[in-house]
């Protein structure tokens, strides 16, 4: 296991895109676990799904007063970013902020260029130049990947040896690109960074874009779901306790800066999956939602789960199947996420009783 080399306790920790479903997690994990951390958020708070739900999770930091300090404000706007960075001098970086989805991005390319490309640009400059004129600056940059950038590999599970220059949506290539830039700037500039790949993230207040989630508005609704490739789609579903607890552990162990056989400096850089390492069957995954939604009482016991069915072929931009290989994740900071699918989806059913009941 990696020894740990970054202090999070009496540290200020900008995460962008703090409003959103693991940014927001995240938080509030950092600030129950390292009472003398400050966490500097940003979000732009799109209207891409419910901002209520965004909402709701702001309102929970700001029970945390003055150690966590909200900007409503895009990081695609390069004198924000640059302000941020220069009046609170973060010593770790998670950006998080990030245009989701692989069928919006069909329809709406215009958000991932802003958002994923030129936002992510303009945090690693600003990580670039928080060294200017001998100062300490950031000394882990982590980001968010995602397990998209697999692409159709047919190779299973997905390594991140694997090569990955083959993205089938505009959103995959989006986040391979921030994993090529983040490579450059390690190279050119010395910044330590780790790119983390997930696994589709879900739970409770979770994006409702999500196939649990939007199944089960549909199901409320009294509405039919439709379920891609006819059924014959494995997903690596992975809890949002368990991706926190991946990016906290990844967080305290920057890539070590050191020079090559040239004297130049070798790229302090890593990527790590993320996922639960067992890819679960959509059918088996809708029978285990429908069972935690009658047990919650979100849904009545006799239901008619099977008229509310409908089996669709596949669409432009998904993959049959995702599986992450985490044994990098393993061995070098002891954790695999092993949350299972029926206790994940049961916290999810009984917040979403208590949210519509609210």
């Amino acid at each position: 296991m990696l020894e740990r080399n970054i202090k999070l306790d009496g540290s200020v920790i900008l995460v962008t895109g703090a409003a959103g479903f693991i940014g927001a997690n995240l938080s509030k994990r950092l600030l129950n676990d390292f009472p003398d951390c400050k966490v500097i958020g940003i979000d732009s708070i799109t209207d891409y799904y419910d901002i209520s739900l965004k909402h709701e999770r702001l309102n929970e930091l700001k029970g945390y007063g003055e150690r966590f300090t909200f900007i409503h404000d895009t990081i695609a706007d390069r004198e924000t970013v640059t302000h941020i960075f220069d009046e609170y001098k973060p010593a770790v970086v998670v950006n998080l902020a990030a245009q989701a989805g692989v069928r919006y991005s069909i329809t709406n390319p215009d958000a991932y260029i802003e958002s994923n490309i030129i936002g992510f640009y303009n945090i690693l400059e600003a990580c670039r130049h928080s060294y200017d004129n001998g100062q300490k600056g950031v000394g882990h940059l982590v980001y968010a990947s995602s397990s998209s950038v697999y692409g159709s590999n047919k190779k299973m599970p997905y390594s991140t040896d694997d090569r990955v220059d083959n993205p089938i949506s505009l959103y995959a290539a989006t986040k391979k690109s921030n994993e090529l830039l983040a490579h450059a700037y390690s190279k050119l500039y010395n910044i330590p960074s780790t790119g983390l790949r997930f696994f589709t993230v879900y739970g409770p207040c979770g994006r409702p874009d999500m196939a649990y989630f939007g199944f089960t508005d549909k199901l409320v609704k009294g509405e039919k779901i439709r379920i891609f490739n006819y059924g014959n789609c494995k997903r690596d579903f992975t809890y949002i306790d368990d991706i926190v607890e991946g990016v906290v552990r990844v967080m305290q162990h920057a890539p070590e800066r050191r020079n090559g056989e040239d004297g130049l400096p070798l790229p302090p850089y890593k990527v790590y999956n993320i996922g639960n390492s067992s890819p679960e069957n959509l059918l088996d995954f809708v029978t285990i939602l429908q069972e935690e939604l009658v047990r919650a009482g979100v849904l009545p016991e006799d239901y008619d789960f099977e008229s509310h069915k409908e089996l669709v072929p596949m669409q432009p931009g998904d993959v049959p199947i995702t599986y992450a290989d985490t044994t990098p994740l393993e061995q070098d900071f002891g954790f695999k996420p092993s949350t299972p699918l029926r206790t994940g989806l049961r916290n999810f059913a009984e917040w979403y009783s208590e949210h519509n009941n609210k």
